[in-house]
């Protein structure tokens, strides 16, 4: 009878770790990444709970205690109406930071179908977008908020608009080189030899395969739209009072940076941490994508 062949049976099933997992832990190896991640969850959670973590309501006027330095009543003073500043900054982290956000994702979709389109068909298809990017870019990026926020009006919305555009021609021109540089993989060319359809091509394999450099783009974005965000709120393009958002704030003390400084400070630190909390996550996860750093 013939012998089994115990060797191959012998040999343990290598557990193969998914691409989340090995990200993770070369992300949680970057402690500046990690600070980051850390710093941006709590200004999310202050924004999700800032009903519950406000001491006051951030309409509440007290004219008998206005521009009143920080105490134990008022941790960050008060402002030219007698609010609180914390409770403002508190609220206004909704409104910051959703503007960021949404700025970005809504930017960065749309850069990501030109650049898919342009990536995947080339030629005639790929010019034509590209020289839109081209034009599109060439303007810089806080004149074409100012100018979309004067013909849209101030406002959240309006004001998410017009930052979003800013967003399309960075990811357009990312997506479309790593396009670029997967077009002639096998897998690709196994898909279209089955006539799959190019929807399902280019979102089952174009995408997911050349989706790093943007997320990683669109990241680091983040802390650019709000500081765009906050410009546009101090030059009163933006969200208008007595609706909070930092920049607002910022506009509203700096008449009175001399005698009531903590109406400008405290709002520029929380858009301080809020930039760079995004900026050093996005360095770690720029280095946790990169396939030369691999151990």
């Amino acid at each position: 009878m013939p012998k089994e062949n115990k060797t191959s049976s012998a040999l343990p099933a290598v557990k193969r770790e998914s691409r989340f997992i090995i990200i993770g832990r070369r992300l949680m190896k970057n402690p500046s990444a990690v600070v980051g991640l850390v710093v941006a969850v709590l200004l999310v959670l202050m924004a999700i709970f800032a009903p519950l973590l406000a001491p006051y309501s951030y309409e509440k006027q007290d004219l008998f205690n206005t521009r009143a330095a920080p105490s134990f009543e008022h941790p960050f003073g008060t402002d030219e109406l007698g609010r609180d500043v914390l409770s403002r900054i508190i609220y206004g982290s909704r409104f910051s930071l959703s503007i960021g956000l949404l700025s970005v994702i809504v930017g960065t979709s749309i850069g990501m179908l030109f650049g898919s389109i342009a990536g995947y068909f080339g030629g005639a298809v790929d010019n034509i977008i590209m020289r839109f990017i081209d034009i599109l870019q060439s303007i810089p990026g806080i004149l074409l908020a100012i100018t979309v926020s004067v013909v849209l009006g101030p406002g959240f919305l309006n004001s998410m608009l017009a930052l979003s555009i800013g967003a399309i021609p960075m990811s357009s021109r990312l997506l479309r080189a790593s396009i670029l540089g997967i077009r002639t993989e096998e897998y690709l060319e196994a898909a279209i030899s089955i006539n799959a359809r190019t929807p399902r091509i280019i979102g089952r394999h174009v995408l997911p395969n050349s989706f790093a450099p943007v997320l990683v783009s669109a990241t680091m974005m983040i802390g650019h739209v709000i500081l765009g965000a906050a410009m546009l709120s101090f030059i009163g393009l933006g969200i208008q009072p007595p609706t909070p958002e930092w920049g607002s704030m910022i506009a509203g003390g700096r008449s009175l940076i001399r005698s009531a400084p903590h109406m400008v400070i405290f709002p520029g630190i929380f858009i301080m941490l809020a930039v760079l909390s995004v900026n050093l996550f996005g360095d770690g996860l720029r280095d946790a994508l990169d396939p030369k750093l691999k151990k």
